[in-house]
Parts: C-alpha cells; structure tokens; sequence
C-alpha cells in the first residue's frame, strides 16, 4: 500500500500509510472516515478505546481529540478521509434537507444537526466497494480532482445510508415513546457494541457491557436485542466468526493459533460453530477464499 497525503483544492484531505508501533496525539480538524486494510489501529477518545478491523470503520467530528496506537505484529495499512466543512455543509443540505427518504428527517424534524454518533461502523457493502475503488485509483497514481470528488461524493452517500440504518433504524425498534430517548439509548448501546469490536477477544461480562453503556444489566439486555436483533453474547460469537474469517482469509496461521486470536477456548466448538454459520469448515474457507 502506497503511503500519501493529498489535500485537494476545495479542501477535502485523503491519508494513506503503513505503520507499526505509532503513537500520537492530535487533533480530527474536520469530519473524517478512518479505515484500516490490515492489522487493526487503537483510537483513545477520552476514555473509550475503540479498535477498528479490516471489517469496521470509525467516524471522528471535527474538533474530536484523539491519539491512536499501531502497535501490531504486522504492519498496519490505514486510510482517512477529512472532509472540508463547506463540503460537508453542502451534501447536508442536498440529501439530508432534500429530496431524501432518510428517516433522518422524521427524527429531527427538518433541523440541521452538526455531530455523528463517533463510533465503530461496520465496513461493508457499497462503502467498502467505493472506497476500495478510490484506494486503488490513488495507489495507481491517478489525480483527476473531479473524479476524486465523485467518489468522496458517495463515500458521504454510502456513509449517511449507514447511519440511517445503523442509528436511526436501530433507534426507531427501542420500545420508548419519546424521539430524543431513543437516540440516547441507542447512543449507549453502541457504546455497548464498539466494547464489543474492539476488545472481542477477550472475556467480557455482561457487567462490563453495562458498566461501559452506563445501563443496567436487564436494561442492556433487553434493548440490545431490540436493536440488533441478537443477544450480546450472539453478537459476540457473530463478530469472533468474522474475525476468524479475516485471519484465515489473510494469514498463514494454523486453526488452533486462529481459535486463541479471536478468544474462543475449544478448536472444537469454533470449528462446529463456523460451519454452522457458514456452511463451510475453517479449512475448507481459507482454500476457497
């Protein structure tokens, strides 16, 4: 992966690098997308420790302050799109306050609104494929600013239907009656969520899910399957079943070294698990993929 840093005439910025045991505090001057291709990155935002994967990806506001860590066995391939605030604006106005079947609207009763949800975001479908074009056209040392624009244009499409789905969607199945509630409870649930995807593979309580959350334990039980449609614990093994696909999709370790990374305890359960979910056994996967 190619290493630079492109500003464009209207401001947007695009990072690319490859990295291991980095550290650094700074500052997020603009909205921006943090993507990671290999190995994972550490973002520290206040007290929360949020690690993103090949299969997440995290939002930063503008302002927010930060300091991440790359410290990882193999080197960490990163990528960071900062929009312009103008630019921004702009696409607010144009989809959100347009001609718009987001459900945005029905929440917030037309007002603009400055801030994102700041937390992990899963990396799939028309966003990954986007900016998996963009990467490439960049790698390959393309320039063309109009075309650059159209694909940052729709990473803020791709984005946005994401947060329709995964904030307001989510929002609207908790069974409280007032608007403003279900977005704070849905904010503490993915708090809940990105403990979740940043430390999966490791032993987590429900205690820690409800002290990270701030909600009770009945509570964050029964709204967590409101929203997500799965327990923590099923969202849990979902997202260790992943992870394992990205091991042995993109690594040469043995079966039994992937069952420890991703926190599982019995080769045996993990084996049965992953066939049962995929359809397919872990070697089987790892010949095929």
């Amino acid at each position: 992966m190619m290493d630079y840093s492109k500003t464009l005439r209207n401001n947007n910025k695009i990072y690319s690098r490859t990295s291991s045991q980095k550290q650094n505090q700074q500052y997020s001057s603009d909205f921006s997308l943090r993507f990671v291709f290999a190995g994972n990155e550490r973002y520290d935002i206040g007290k929360r420790h949020l690690s993103i994967y090949p299969d997440s990806f995290l939002i930063l506001n503008r302002g927010t302050q930060y300091s991440t860590d790359t410290d990882s066995d193999i080197p960490v391939q990163s990528f960071s799109i900062s929009f312009d605030q103008q630019f921004l604006q702009d696409f607010k106005e144009c989809w959100v306050l347009g001609d718009s079947h987001l459900s945005v609207k029905s929440i917030y009763k037309g007002k603009q609104f400055q801030e994102f949800d700041e937390t992990i975001y899963p990396f799939t479908g028309d966003i990954m494929h986007n900016v998996y074009h963009l990467k490439q056209y960049l790698d390959n040392g393309q320039h063309d600013e109009l075309l650059i624009n159209e694909y940052l244009h729709h990473c803020l499409i791709n984005y946005f239907s994401i947060y329709n789905e995964e904030i307001f969607k989510k929002a609207e199945k908790l069974h409280f009656l007032n608007a403003s509630t279900k977005i704070e409870i849905l904010r503490r649930l993915n708090r809940a969520k990105e403990y979740l995807y940043s430390n999966y593979n490791q032993n987590i309580s429900l205690e820690d899910l409800a002290e990270h959350s701030c909600l009770s334990v009945n509570h964050l039980l029964r709204t967590f399957k409101q929203a997500f449609n799965l327990t923590p614990h099923q969202f849990l093994i979902q997202l260790r079943l992943k992870r394992a696909q990205l091991l042995l999709k993109s690594t040469a370790y043995p079966i039994n070294e992937v069952v420890n990374l991703i926190g599982f305890e019995c080769p045996s359960s993990f084996i049965r698990l992953f066939k049962t979910h995929y359809k397919i056994t872990p070697l089987k996967y790892r010949q095929t993929a």
